[in-house]
């Protein structure tokens, strides 16, 4: 065993530098709908991530590592199907909209929160009006939320009616109301003592970290694993009129990175594993012998790409600019990041990362979202030379002769580069994309850190240059607001809440109309435009989208894997099969 282990960790770093002698595997093609049967109660699901959570608040959330937990804990009124996209009843039974502005909301009657406690219309208003509204707490919801400087006014009509009242109509208003609840009895006091935004941190106890999710809290332990237990008072059944959930626990292990969770899947130690490209050879042979089944879903939702600091204003912690002031000036022309678009070579990261399983990326949006895709915009296809004559025509040129370009001052374009240390995949691209940038005359310092330190950075800190991160993406592009619009929690390549260039207000405006447009023709139009100006303008520089893929064994009832809700895309009904 323990010679099988060696065998298996060399084969994966060897795989990790070159597979494409090896055969891929086949797929089982994507679900078309859904046909979920009565299950059994019992067993557990063991999975993996390669960041523990910062937090278990998902109020004050930024990062995934986070949500990626509270996911199972929390609810909001509506849900997305993760199949048809639709807008679904959750912790609401129905609603009805008496005009464009006004709408009442009827919840369910038999929710409990995993403490015994029943969910009413008062956790409601508290979640909006004391939650996402307190100005004393960083939530990136009151950026979405917030229609034009304006609250949504919510008030309980009885204990299971809601009455919501907008500004003025907001098209993706259902949509919105996923956002998860949180009791009133449970963290009203908190909030009135000033010290919501810095609870439910890692140190809280289980009992304290209360939903109305199919799962709960059972114990964390700092580093190595979350561990979930069912929630006894979930509400939902079966067709058959049993109780959901159906497992009893998921575990969630933390890992130090990909290849160790691959190894431990291999092992049979976990039940999933996000599939990279570079795993295939590996995964593809072996899925009859070890029991498990390939699905790919196609290209994600999500978007990853490189960003420059372009803060103005001095760091209050070390009386210094945020980004030197030479430097500064660099990362926000426009022809500075066009180069840089041009010298990646997105076509060379999915051949020797991704065996072509991987898409190139110059929008916002994903062309998983088709709703929304926009094709016609500007694209940058690897050019050097045009990468090159851009930063000559800036003053750039290499006087000394050292391979380092200088800028009209004579300072060398040197920059600090970052990403997740955890993600091996994405430390391939960022050194490939170092690569490339090398190749043109800058000096890239990289450093792989840790993601949450990562994501401090991006909020919190600001102390950073050259980025390379991803965001999960969805449906509706105006739920992106918190960062495009530039007083955004999520706004990261301007912290000063005003805007550096005209196109930032023109975003700005952008999403304001698409948000009273109902029409959805129109809607796609604005953010039509709204990709245009992101490809034209590059405040993010999209790099490539994956598809997604995943291994799973083939012990799970009710397993519809779908591109938008992954793997188990219905947590509540997967069951252990016989």
């Amino acid at each position: 065993m323990k010679n099988k282990k060696i065998f298996l960790i060399a084969l994966i770093g060897l795989l990790t530098v070159s597979f494409s002698v090896f055969s891929l595997p086949a797929f089982r093609k994507p679900y078309k709908e859904y046909k979920l049967s009565c299950g059994q109660a019992g067993g557990s699901l063991v999975i993996s991530t390669t960041s523990g959570p910062k937090s278990f608040n998902p109020i004050v959330a930024k990062e995934t590592s986070t949500t990626a937990i509270t996911g199972y804990i929390f609810e909001g009124l509506t849900r997305v199907d993760p199949l048809t996209l639709e807008v679904e009843p959750s912790l609401a039974r129905s609603w009805e909209m008496l005009d464009e502005k006004t709408w009442v909301f009827h919840l369910r009657d038999d929710v409990f929160f995993n403490d015994g406690e029943k969910f009413t219309s008062r956790d409601v208003v508290f979640t909006f009006n004391q939650l996402i509204y307190n100005p004393d707490i960083p939530s990136s919801s009151k950026d979405i939320l917030t229609l034009e400087g304006k609250k949504i006014k919510v008030e309980a009509l009885d204990d299971y009616r809601v009455k919501f009242t907008l500004p003025f109509s907001f098209a993706p208003f259902l949509r919105a109301l996923s956002h998860e609840i949180l009791p009133f009895h449970k963290y009203a006091k908190l909030v009135k003592q000033g010290k919501f935004p810095f609870s439910l941190g890692l140190d809280t106890k289980p009992e304290d970290i209360v939903g109305t999710g199919p799962f709960k809290i059972s114990h964390y332990l700092a580093g190595e694993r979350v561990v979930l237990e069912r929630n006894p008072f979930y509400y939902k059944e079966d067709s058959c009129g049993g109780k959901l959930p159906y497992l009893d626990k998921i575990l969630i292990t933390i890992v130090s990175d990909q290849n160790t969770a691959l190894l431990r899947f291999l092992e049979g130690q976990i039940d999933y594993y996000a599939i990279r490209p570079q795993d295939l050879s590996i995964l593809g042979p072996q899925q009859e012998e070890g029991n498990f089944t390939n699905y790919n879903s196609g290209p994600s939702f999500g978007s990853n790409f490189v960003i420059f600091n372009q803060t103005q204003g001095v760091n209050p912690n070390t009386g210094k600019p945020y980004v030197l002031p030479y430097k500064l000036k660099w990362f926000q022309d426009r022809n500075f990041r066009q180069a840089v678009s041009y010298a990646i070579d997105r076509e060379k990261i999915i051949r020797i990362l991704m065996n072509n399983l991987g898409v190139p990326q110059y929008s916002p949006v994903s062309p998983a979202n088709v709703a929304f895709y926009n094709e016609d915009i500007k694209k940058y296809p690897h050019n050097p030379q045009k990468a090159k004559d851009i930063l000559e025509d800036m003053g750039f040129s290499d006087r000394d002769e050292d391979g380092i370009l200088e800028d009209k001052n004579n300072k060398k374009l040197e920059v600090s580069f970052l990403t997740n240390a955890n993600d091996t995949q994405r430390v391939q691209i960022a050194t490939l994309i170092k690569k490339d940038l090398e190749s043109i005359g800058f000096k890239v310092y990289f450093l792989p850190i840790d993601f949450n330190n990562l994501v401090s950075k991006l909020t919190a800190t600001y102390d950073w240059e050259m980025i390379l991160i991803a965001l999960t993406g969805g449906i509706e592009p105006y739920f992106g607001k918190n960062v495009w619009s530039y007083t955004g929690g999520l706004h990261m390549w301007n912290r000063s809440g005003k805007p550096v260039d005209d196109y930032e207000v023109e975003i700005e405006e952008i999403f304001n109309k698409a948000a009273r447009e109902l029409e959805k023709n129109k809607r796609r139009e604005l953010f039509g435009r709204w990709q245009e100006i992101v490809a034209d303008e590059l405040p993010l520089i999209y790099t490539v989208i994956p598809y997604s893929m995943y291994a799973v064994r083939n012990k799970f009832g009710n397993l519809y894997p779908t591109v938008y809700g992954g793997a188990f895309s219905e947590i509540e009904y997967i069951y252990i099969k016989d």
